[in-house]
This record gives structure tokens, C-alpha cells and sequence, in this order.
């Protein structure tokens, strides 16, 4: 209750974050799942972390419903006919957009969005569509208050992804998250520069490695942060294995390596089966909700996403005085880690997953806003960085392999990289070509910056820290992590 009185006084939430809060809150007060006592041991450890998707799931964590469906045959339960011009397509979305949920209760996936206005733009001038996108984009930011929010562009060229670039220049937002899809064979070298430069400007888009990505899933979408998921489906379950509370469980690396570990990651598994058959077998969502009845997501394009983060701690507690990211002793542990792992969600079968072939799929999660001293994912962490950008990536490209649902690299340059965006795709060629899946850019001195995965502006950290309410509930998740991360102190590029 003491919580609940906490949210309800607070004065640096404001009243829809307080809304959230609330219903969290409520949900937190069911026990659904069954929780063992070697489960629970590892839940009070920190070991194992379900990221806040509370007692009793009543929807899929992330979804990802096909939009282009939904412009083709329109929408029965909304009430909306297919859209048949611009300004009926951007009012659709918007519409559309408002009823998708997902754990942060706002959508985190909004389609292949350059693919959707494209063939709605024809007969409208640049200016006339910029002015349109200026206030959809806007609409956005404001009322999908929640930076893990996602959509895609590319892997072709476009006019509305060029103009979808040009306006989010301008407007300097954190939402939506965007990203590039790139394919060297398809997306023209200068598309690809445009994406470059303006995430240069404005910390947006990332750029992904479209010939892997393709390789998980028929067709993909990036939601969240970087989640590669099934479009017309997504992910049921987030949960995270804390490589580095395990770790500190033991001195003795073959103790880890054949005892805890593989305990861990079967009381994880077993944790994310029983939250899968709850939402499958109990919840109804896939019986009730206007998604799946009009066949905009379908139960079987789901998947489970097995977390893991601060790899490099754990290798660098089993090889002491070395550093993962620049000493081979500790990324040989690491790599002996990510090849248990590996195996173990090879073999394990999980319920309702029948596009991964009931098998879990690994994610580097990019962490929360409480961890300390523990790195995102697979990254090297801050100021442990190569002096060689193309050691760093070449290092990344190691672990990626690994990694099918998500896994990134956030790179800081200099003004040189803004004045020439050729070199940098040149170095994204490289990078992709020996592995590395995805990578995100801003410059060292935007209000914009990457996080972890998702955006915030400086100036309203700044604002949060003096106690003052800020519009994006991310921020809040992000003023800690920006200091206890020390992503200041990143390790800034140039070319």
C-alpha cells in the first residue's frame, strides 16, 4: 500500500504515468504462475528478472500487428474502412496505433512506415506531405509518450522515407525509434547516407543488417529498442537471465559453467513457459482481442525472447585482471558462456512457439534503470572500448552470431562523421559483413542520445533530475542509467 501511496503522491509522474503505475500495480497484487522454490531463490538473487511484466500476463509483452493487412482490408472493430488517400491513412494509423497493447501499454511497433505512405503520396507535393508527416509525427511524439516505440524504414529507397527523414531532422523527437534496414543490394548508397547523416542530427535511425534479420523470420519488424520479431506476431515474454548475479554466486568457473548456469537457465525457461501458457491457455487475449479475430496478429507468429545481460562482468569475474572487449582470456569465458546458453535454448522446448520451432530465442537485453556495474547485452562496457572502431566491431560481430531477437552497438562520432556519411556506410559495409546485426549513431554533442537501446533528450534528463515532470516516461528510465552507466563517457568516433 505504501507503493501505491508513493504513485498516487508522487509529483514527478504525471497523471497517465501515474494511470500505468496503478494498473502495474493492481496486477502485481495476483499470483497466477507457479514459482518454485529454486525459481524463487534465484528471483530474490537478481539472477533472474522478469522486467516488470507483472503476476498475472493478460497480453503478449511485444507486438507486432501487420499494418499493411490492416490498410488493405480495413479495420471491423475500430469501425474504419480501408483508407483511401493520404490524410485517411495518417488519421487510420493514428486511430489503430492508440488500441495496440503491448507491456508499456503503448505500441512499440508501428510497421514499415515509409512502405505504408508511400503509395498514398503520389499526387502530393514534397511540401504538402512534409507538412502532413510534420503533424502526424508530432501526434506521436505526444501522445505515444514512451520512447520504446519503433518504426521501420526501407530496405528500398523511398520518397516517404526520405521525407520521413527530412521532417524528424526538424522536429528533433524521441519518438518514434527508427530504423533503417539496410541491404547493400537493394538500398541505394545515398538513402543509406541520408539515414546516417540525420542519425547524425538527431540520434535517428539506427541502421540493421536486413540480409540476417531476413534470415529469423519470413517477414521481420524492429520494435522496442532493437527486438527482432515476426510481423503478425512478436514476442509473449521478455525475462533475463543476470549474468553477473550468477557469477557473483561463485568463485569456481566450472562450478558456474555445470552447475549454476544450467540451473538457472531451466528455472528461467520454465518461468517463460508457464507466463506463455497463461497468456495462451487463461487470459483470452487471442479469443477476444480485435487483433487476432481479424487476423492482424496470429498466435503462432509469437516467440519468447531469453534476455541476458552484462556478459562482459561475468567474463571478467572468471578472468581476473583481463577485460572483455580487449583481453582474449575474457572473451574465451564469454564465449564458452554464450556457447551453454546457446545449447540449452537449442534443445529446450517451449509452449506456442511454433515459428522458432518451440525454441527460445536468445536477446541481449539492454538492461533497467536499477542495474549497476552491469552492461547491456553483449556490449563492451563504457571506457573498456577498443581504441580501434573496427576492433570494437570486429568484437561485436563475434557475439552478434548468437544472438537472433536483438543485439546492438551504440556509437558516438564526432562532427567527422556528420560531414562525411560515405565513410561511415563504409564502415557499417565492413561491420555487416562480418556479422555485426545492428548499430545506432548520434553525435557526441546532440540533445538526442541513445540509452540503451531507446531515446532521450539531455535537456529533459536535466529537467527530471531537478524534480520536474517530463512527457516521456522513458526519461525516467533513463536519468539513472545515463549516470550509473557513465554514457557520458562513451568512447566517441570519428572518420
Amino acid at each position: 500500500m505504501s507503493d501505491i501511496h508513493s504513485i498516487v503522491t508522487s509529483r514527478q509522474l504525471s497523471y497517465e504515468q501515474k494511470v500505468v503505475a496503478l494498473a502495474h500495480a493492481a496486477e502485481d497484487t495476483l499470483s497466477v504462475l507457479p514459482m518454485p522454490e529454486r525459481t524463487r531463490y534465484y528471483f530474490d538473487k537478481g539472477v533472474i528478472c522478469n522486467l516488470n511484466e507483472g503476476n498475472a500476463p493478460y497480453r503478449p509483452r511485444y507486438i507486432m500487428p501487420d499494418y499493411a493487412k490492416a490498410v488493405k482490408q480495413g479495420v471491423k472493430f475500430l469501425q474504419m474502412a480501408p483508407p483511401q488517400d493520404f490524410d485517411e491513412l495518417l488519421t487510420f494509423l493514428q486511430v489503430l496505433y492508440r488500441h495496440v497493447p503491448s507491456i508499456t501499454t503503448y505500441p512499440v511497433f508501428l510497421g514499415d512506415l515509409d512502405a505504408l505512405i508511400e503509395p498514398f503520396i503520389t499526387d502530393l507535393s514534397d511540401e504538402e506531405v512534409k507538412r502532413k508527416l510534420r503533424n502526424f509525427l508530432i501526434y506521436l511524439d505526444r501522445t505515444i509518450t514512451d520512447s520504446f516505440c519503433h518504426a521501420n524504414l526501407g530496405p528500398q529507397a523511398t520518397r516517404a522515407g526520405r521525407l520521413i527523414m527530412e521532417v524528424d531532422r526538424e522536429l528533433e523527437q524521441a519518438v518514434p525509434n527508427l530504423t533503417l534496414k539496410y541491404d547493400p543490394a537493394i538500398t541505394p548508397d545515398d538513402f543509406a547516407e541520408q539515414a546516417i547523416y540525420t542519425s547524425l542530427c538527431v540520434a535517428n535511425p539506427a541502421i540493421c543488417n536486413d540480409v540476417l534479420n531476413r534470415d529469423t523470420y519470413d517477414r521481420y519488424g524492429i520494435s522496442s529498442c532493437y527486438n527482432i520479431l515476426p510481423i503478425a506476431g512478436g514476442s509473449y515474454t521478455l525475462t533475463r537471465l543476470v549474468l553477473p548475479k550468477l557469477a557473483a554466486l561463485t568463485e569456481d568457473k566450472e562450478v558456474f559453467m555445470t552447475q549454476l548456469l544450467p540451473e538457472a537457465m531451466r528455472c528461467m525457461a520454465d518461468y517463460m513457459s508457464a507466463r506463455i501458457r497463461f497468456i495462451v491457455e487463461e487470459s483470452g487475449f487471442f479469443e477476444s482481442h480485435f487483433l487476432a479475430t481479424e487476423g492482424l496478429v496470429e498466435r503462432d507468429r509469437f516467440v519468447a525472447m531469453f534476455g541476458l545481460v552484462g556478459l562482459a562482468e561475468a567474463a571478467n569475474h572468471f578472468a581476473p585482471g583481463k577485460k572483455y572487449g580487449t583481453d582474449a582470456e575474457a572473451d574465451a569465458v564469454a564465449e564458452e558462456i554464450m556457447e551453454t546458453i546457446t545449447a540449452f535454448v537449442g534443445q529446450y522446448e517451449c509452449p506456442y512457439c511454433e515459428i522458432a520451432n518451440h525454441r527460445l530465442l536468445l536477446h541481449a537485453q539492454v538492461g533497467i534503470d536499477t542495474d549497476y556495474g552491469i552492461t547491456s547485452g553483449i556490449r563492451i562496457p563504457v571506457g573498456d572500448e577498443p581504441e580501434s572502431i573496427y576492433d570494437h566491431l570486429r568484437h561485436s560481430s563475434r557475439f552478434h552470431r548468437f544472438i537472433p531477437t536483438g543485439c546492438s552497438d551504440i556509437l558516438p562520432f564526432d562532427i567527422t562523421g556528420k560531414k562525411n556519411p560515405a565513410a561511415v556506410l563504409d564502415i557499417i559495409k565492413g561491420a555487416f559483413s562480418l556479422g555485426q546485426k545492428y548499430i545506432a549513431f548520434y553525435a557526441s554533442d546532440s540533445d538526442l542520445v541513445r540509452i540503451t537501446g531507446y531515446l532521450v533528450k539531455r535537456s529533459e534528463i536535466e529537467k527530471w533530475n531537478n524534480g520536474q515532470a517530463v512527457l516521456q516516461n522513458t526519461t525516467q528510465l533513463g536519468a539513472p542509467t545515463y549516470a550509473s552507466a557513465h554514457l557520458a563517457n562513451r568512447k566517441v568516433r570519428g572518420v
